[in-house]
């Protein structure tokens, strides 16, 4: 199963929304950053058609700017 970690950068003015987007999708833990407008994304899904999905959507938020992973590994079963 892929497990990776992402740096989501919001839009000027749209963190809020991003983190209450981020915050809807099953498959993601948010950390929001108590002193910049920068979020920790974790995602953990099943397989890799599952991850592809994810990408998708969270790629389709318009509040996020841009996402930048930062570790990413796949457990063996």
């Amino acid at each position: 199963m892929p497990i990776k970690s992402y740096l989501a950068h919001p839009h000027e003015g749209k963190y809020k929304e991003l983190l209450s987007e981020l915050s809807n999708i099953a498959e993601c833990d948010i950390i929001p950053s108590k002193n910049k407008e920068i979020a920790i994304v974790i995602t953990d899904t099943k397989d890799d058609f599952e991850d592809q999905n994810l990408q998708i959507t969270i790629n389709s938020i318009k509040s996020l700017k841009m996402l930048s992973m930062v570790s990413g590994f796949e457990t063996n079963q």
